[in-house]
């Protein structure tokens, strides 16, 4: 064993009475060093203090006061599991008719949406009609706004340019209403300053 003293590691497994390979040198050296006698014998009198002490148990509701203080991540799967065991009835009859329910809906939901999938081209133009019908109501609102932004003369003028014209104006109208919105704040921010 080269010339030095031993480590806590190596107390440790001296004091728990450990047998193996690399035990034998520690007790050799132990047995040639006054401060490794020394160390070893100040752990097992800490030991035996240790061992003497007696076994204080906390008072009932300790556990839950600390567990309120911690949070805890519960993960996605065992919230879903939790909240699933909570909706699952407790009586067997209301459990078997909960089994039936949902497999008569699973069932009516697998025969929808397979009637569906055989009918996409019905479900296509359900989704053109309603795209149509979005894209008239959002034009109709964007043409009502311009007309009361630029009224009905300005309104006619913007239909009748080029799309460069339309450009330029949605730009100005955009520069406006962000200038409008710069100045409202610093309204505010000065009238906040000046009220303190």
């Amino acid at each position: 064993m080269p010339d030095r003293h031993l480590r806590p590691d190596e107390i440790e497994l001296l004091l728990d009475g450990e047998e193996g390979f690399g035990v034998a040198p520690l007790r050799a050296h132990v047995r040639s060093c006054a401060s490794c006698q020394g160390e070893l014998q100040s752990a097992r009198l800490f030991m035996q203090s240790l061992d003497a002490l007696p076994d204080f148990a906390p008072s009932a509701g300790f556990a839950d006061k600390v567990m309120n203080q911690v949070q805890v991540f519960e993960p996605w799967h065992a919230a879903a599991t939790r909240t699933v065991a909570d909706l699952v009835p407790a009586s067997r009859p209301a459990r078997l008719a909960a089994g039936v329910g949902a497999a008569f809906g699973a069932g009516l939901l697998t025969a929808g949406t397979t009637w569906a999938l055989a009918r996409a081209d019905m479900a296509v133009i359900v989704t053109q009609l309603g795209l149509e019908s979005f894209r008239e109501k959002v034009l109709a609102a964007g043409t009502d706004l311009m007309s009361t932004v630029l009224g009905q003369s300005g309104l006619a003028a913007l239909q009748g340019s080029s799309p460069e014209v339309l450009a330029l104006a949605a730009g100005g109208f955009v520069a406006a209403a962000g200038m409008g919105v710069v100045g409202i704040r610093a309204l505010a921010s000065a009238s906040s300053r000046q009220g303190r």
